[in-house]
C-alpha cells in the first residue's frame, strides 16, 4: 500500500495538544522533554498550559507544531511499526516535519532550523503590518488576474479547490478584496494572523533563513519528498535546501502537491499533528482515504490500515 504522512502547518496550533500522549506515552513525553532542553526554556509548558496568546505567537507555535508532530508520529513509529510512509509532505512550515520524518534531517537539526524560521518570521511580521485573507468563490486563475498588477499584494496559498489564499500589506489586502469582489469572488475572508505569510513582506526572514539552511546537514532518504514551492516531488538535496528558503515568500501550492501524490498511486493519507485541517482539504480534492491521528484514540484507526 502507498501510503503519504502529511503534517500540519501554522495555525492548526491549539493549547493541550499532544497532551495526552505526554501522558500517555514516554517516547511522547521524552521527544517534548528534549526539545525543552534543546531549547533552554520550557516549550512543553506553553503547549500545554498556553496562555493562547503566547502559543500563537510565531516564534513559539512554529515550534510547538513541529514538536508535537514529532511526538506523535515517533509514537505511532513505536506502536503500529508496520505504519510506514511512501511519500511525506507538510503544508508550510509542515514542510520541516515532513524533512524530519522522510529521515532527512534529525529531531535536534530540525528543531534548530525551524527555531531560527520563527524568530525570523516573527521579526519579519512585527516590521510590517501585513494580513492574509481567504478568497471563496473564484478559481486560483481568476484569483491571480485579479491581483496581477496590485501593489503589495500576492498569492499565499493553493490549498485545495475553493480555498486560495491572499496575503500582503492591510492596505494592499483591503484593495485585492475590492478587486476580487468585482471580479466574481463570493467573500473574502480576513484571518487572524501574525503577519503576511508566504509573501514579498517575508524577504527579510528568507535571506536571514538561506545561511541556516544551506548550513543544515539534509541527507538523502529512501522516502519520497513532495514540497510546497514546486508542488510536486523533489529528490536532489540542493533542491530542496532551494525550496526550503524560497518557501518563505512563494506561494505553498498545496492542492498541487497533493494531486501529484494522488497521480503517483498514493492511496492513503496519515495526517500526523494537530488538527485535521489537511484531511479537510483532502475532501475538498475528493479524497476520502485520510485519517488524522491527532489524539491517542486516533491510534486505534491507524491500527486498522496497517
Amino acid at each position: 500500500m502507498k501510503r503519504a504522512f502529511i503534517f500540519p502547518g501554522q495555525g492548526a496550533q491549539y493549547v493541550g495538544m499532544g497532551k495526552d500522549f505526554y501522558d500517555s506515552f514516554l517516547v511522547a513525553k521524552e521527544t517534548f522533554q528534549e526539545a525543552d532542553e534543546l531549547l533552554g526554556y520550557s516549550l512543553s509548558k506553553i503547549i500545554f498550559e498556553g496562555p493562547v496568546e503566547l502559543l500563537t505567537q510565531t516564534k513559539h507555535s512554529q515550534l510547538a507544531i513541529f514538536v508535537t508532530s514529532i511526538a506523535i508520529l515517533r509514537t505511532i513509529q513505536q506502536q503500529l511499526p508496520d505504519l510506514k510512509p511512501t511519500v511525506c509532505a507538510g503544508l508550510s512550515l509542515g514542510e520541516y516535519t515532513a524533512l524530519c520524518a522522510s529521515g532527512r534531517l534529525s529531531f535536534a537539526e530540525t528543531l534548530m532550523l525551524v527555531k531560527e524560521r520563527a524568530r525570523l518570521m516573527n521579526e519579519a511580521c512585527e516590521k510590517t503590518s501585513g494580513t492574509m485573507a481567504a478568497v471563496l468563490g473564484l478559481d486560483a486563475l481568476g484569483i491571480e488576474a485579479a491581483v496581477k498588477g496590485l501593489k503589495d499584494v500576492w498569492v499565499a496559498n493553493y490549498n485545495a479547490p475553493g480555498q486560495t489564499v491572499i496575503s500582503g500589506t492591510k492596505e494592499g489586502v483591503e484593495k485585492a478584496t475590492n478587486t476580487l469582489k468585482e471580479c466574481g469572488a463570493r467573500r473574502v475572508i480576513p484571518l487572524s494572523v501574525h503577519g503576511a505569510f508566504h509573501s514579498g513582506l517575508m524577504d527579510s526572514a528568507q535571506q536571514g533563513l538561506a545561511p541556516f539552511v544551506e548550513r543544515a546537514p539534509v541527507t538523502a532518504s529512501s522516502v519520497e519528498f513532495v514540497m510546497n514551492v514546486p508542488g510536486g516531488f523533489v529528490k536532489e538535496i540542493e533542491e530542496i535546501r532551494s525550496n526550503l528558503i524560497c518557501q518563505v515568500t512563494q506561494s505553498v501550492r498545496w492542492e498541487q502537491g497533493i494531486e501529484a501524490m494522488k497521480e503517483a498511486g498514493i492511496e492513503h493519507f496519515v495526517e500526523i499533528g494537530c488538527g485535521k485541517t489537511l484531511a479537510g482539504l483532502n475532501k475538498k480534492m475528493g479524497i476520502l482515504s485520510t485519517f488524522s491521528v491527532d489524539k491517542v484514540a486516533d491510534l486505534e484507526l491507524a491500527h486498522a490500515t496497517t
